[in-house]
């Protein structure tokens, strides 16, 4: 695996919009403040073509001039890493013109989006065994004052903070009318959840005393793929799903994936996840890492956003964990994807925790 240099103090960010631009509001305003606390960091920056446009569908601009940004800014000697501009729809069209030959021979350079930016973080990954960071787009770093998850991912880009834990509280609802760099409405207490298959399928500290004699402590580590569930739904069995092949690579790692739902129902969820088992991209699997859906708390017919995943993959007899900080609703960890990660999680505690080697 490949990993890029961290961002340094005076460092160049480079923008992209391969999804969607900073074109209307609250994105116009938030991509300026983003400038401001970054310029004041000691960073300079250069703008891709398509940042502050909205001429495409569901994306910045023509998939193939997406493609030709992104490729070109990538490859740029005058930017140092990349952050995307936005999530949004259609980034999957944009896909057929990444050029992941010239990315895998370019020097290395970090990358940070989440959502449909999962169609270059998770390739990067697995087709060009180069890191990226599946982390809050530009707008999130206009808040004022930052949340300790933006600080992490700034942390994580420019290479001086490796471990991560969980945060307290997250936001299940924006804040109406809040002006434009308002912090996350973090209203909601963390809790997750933790299912162990070979006891009984129980969640952890389900009783006071656990009869299924399973562990408090769950630890586990390998080599982290995953992203937006609903995005890696459209790269299965497509000329881009080199999963197999990337499983095989590091079957000595064993993969840890983590997963999360944008607009999902429970029974897409569930489906997804059949589609993925069934084009073996749970090989060589050590355990599985589950962020809040973003439908949440949802029934459908008696089904669940925690059946809808643990009644397919139990039989992989790994750790699922659950209801973790990733993804639509924040904060979010920065999930470091490619990178080689460490889990250690205590339900007893409320505590997850997530150490990240560069091997």
């Amino acid at each position: 695996m490949r990993y890029p240099e961290f961002l340094t103090s005076t460092g160049t960010i480079g923008f992209v919009a391969p999804s969607l631009g900073c074109a209307t509001e609250p994105y116009i305003s938030r991509f300026a403040s983003a400038q401001k606390k970054l310029t004041a960091l000691g960073h300079r920056f250069q703008f891709g073509p398509n940042c502050s446009i909205c001429e495409g569908i569901g994306i910045s601009n023509t998939p193939a001039k997406c493609g030709d940004e992104l490729n070109t800014m990538y490859k740029s000697a005058d930017n140092d890493a990349i952050i995307s501009c936005g999530g949004g729809e259609m980034m999957c069209e944009v896909v057929p013109f990444m050029d992941f030959e010239k990315i895998r021979n370019s020097k290395p350079k970090w990358y940070m989006g989440y959502s449909d930016n999962t169609n270059f973080t998770f390739t990067s990954a697995t087709l060009a065994d180069t890191a990226a960071i599946y982390g809050p787009c530009i707008g999130d770093f206009g808040m004022e004052p930052w949340h300790e998850a933006v600080a992490d991912a700034y942390g994580l880009l420019t290479g001086s903070k490796l471990h991560f834990k969980n945060y307290s509280q997250w936001e299940l609802d924006s804040e109406d009318d809040a002006p434009a760099n308002a912090p996350y409405h973090v209203t909601e207490p963390t809790v997750m959840k933790a299912f162990v298959p070979g006891y009984d399928d129980l969640e952890l500290g389900s009783s006071p005393t656990d009869a299924s004699g399973a562990p408090d402590l769950v630890r586990f580590e390998g080599r982290l793929i995953g992203g937006c569930m609903d995005c890696l739904e459209n790269l299965i069995g497509t000329p881009y799903d080199k999963v197999a092949d990337f499983a095989e690579r590091y079957k000595e790692d064993g993969i840890i994936w983590f997963l999360e739902a944008c607009e999902l129902n429970v029974f897409s969820i569930r489906r997804t996840i059949w589609h993925m088992k069934s084009a073996s991209w749970f090989k060589h699997v050590k355990g599985f890492l589950f962020g809040r859906p973003g439908i949440y708390g949802e029934e459908l017919f008696g089904l669940d956003q925690y059946r809808a995943v643990t009644d397919l993959l139990s039989e992989f007899g790994v750790p699922i964990l659950m209801d973790l900080d990733i993804g639509h609703h924040p904060p979010m960890i920065p999930m470091l994807c490619g990178g080689y990660g460490k889990v250690e999680f205590s339900e007893k505690e409320n505590r997850f925790e997530i150490e990240y080697e560069l091997k």
